[in-house]
């Protein structure tokens, strides 16, 4: 096991490398940048801008060079200096746009995260243990719903109806009298309930997603014949649901925290957007409008070594929890 992870552990820098020129290429295959992008945007607005002018942002910027040069000085800075470079957009640091929301973006996603596992998993269990019963069919109709409805469509709705029901309009986690007061005791229960529609949101995919996943797992588990021997020799189901068929169920959950490490960094971006939550998604959408390449490949990069690492973990994690997954010298 110890060597297993060691492998993986010398395969993580250069996994990480191939996967940030793999980002940077892309980004740079739309045509123009960002110059392009601002000068088009400016124009718009009646400005002027002469082949000169355009030449000195090219060049002030770092754009007149081959997007292969830029990326191994991008490369060169952040491992040299711990440099992620500049944000044209925001005019000024990468590390500090991301800062300026990560500490909200990660409260949100952990909030959704075990909102959506303390939710999923009991009732999983539930439908598994009353296979066909009006509690199993009404949760099954809940989750295809939830499955099926896109999370903006879901997020208009809800705000719709508290506009409808409380006259007013919880667009974003802060009011303006927040914004300007600070958040202050009498604040709370607003906030709570500000944060209560994007937990709703966001959360009820993943959710709908886990409880089938783990509902058809569980009936699987329950019909093997070491399940069936158990309750021949008298075990109580309690102990045959958690201990031996829960236990092997939860695999493919296990083997999705890839996904959701990579969600807690971003969060859902069009939900976060269509509810004005001040988290990483929509500064995602933003650099990669503005051509902003810099922004754009450090939060990409940043999802992918989430998604790296949560790899690595789930794989530890399915070891520990499966006794039939071993990794030996052989695997």
């Amino acid at each position: 096991m110890l060597k297993y992870i060691g492998k993986r552990l010398l395969l993580f820098i250069p996994t990480i490398i191939i996967i940030s020129f793999v980002i940077f290429f892309i980004i740079q295959l739309p045509p123009g940048d960002y110059v392009t992008s601002y000068v088009a945007a400016m124009a718009a607005e009646g400005e002027v801008f002469t082949l000169e002018d355009i030449a000195y942002l090219r060049e002030h910027y770092g754009l007149d060079d081959p997007w292969y040069v830029q990326y191994f000085n991008w490369i060169k800075d952040i491992i040299t200096k711990g440099d992620f470079g500049y944000s044209f957009e925001y005019g000024r640091s990468v590390w500090s746009v991301i800062m300026d929301r990560l500490y909200l973006t990660l409260a949100v996603s952990f909030v959704i995260l075990i909102f959506q596992y303390g939710v999923s998993l009991p009732i999983g269990i539930y439908c598994a243990n009353h296979q066909y019963s009006a509690g199993d069919y009404i949760w099954s109709f809940f989750g295809f719903l939830g499955t099926a409805t896109p999370n903006f469509l879901l997020a208009i709705l809800i705000m719709y109806w508290v506009y409808v029901a409380t006259g007013q309009v919880y667009l974003g986690l802060f009011s303006h009298d927040m914004l300007q007061n600070g958040l202050r005791w009498e604040y709370v229960p607003e906030f709570l309930g500000r944060c209560l529609i994007p937990l709703i949101v966001i959360g009820t995919s993943g959710t709908c997603g886990i409880i089938r996943t783990v509902r058809a797992q569980m009936l699987d588990e329950q019909a093997r014949q070491y399940t069936l021997t158990a309750r021949a020799k008298g075990c109580s189901e309690a102990t045959i649901t958690y201990k031996y068929c829960l236990r092997a169920a939860l695999n493919p959950v296990v083997s999705g925290m890839a996904g959701s490490l990579r969600t807690i960094f971003s969060g859902s971006t069009v939900s976060a957007i269509v509810m004005n939550l001040q988290i990483q998604g929509p500064v995602l959408l933003t650099a990669l409008k503005s051509q902003d390449m810099y922004l754009a490949g450090t939060i990409v990069m940043i999802q992918a070594v989430l998604v790296v690492v949560g790899t690595l973990l789930s794989d530890i994690a399915l070891a520990w929890l499966d006794p039939r997954i071993r990794f030996s010298e052989r695997s």
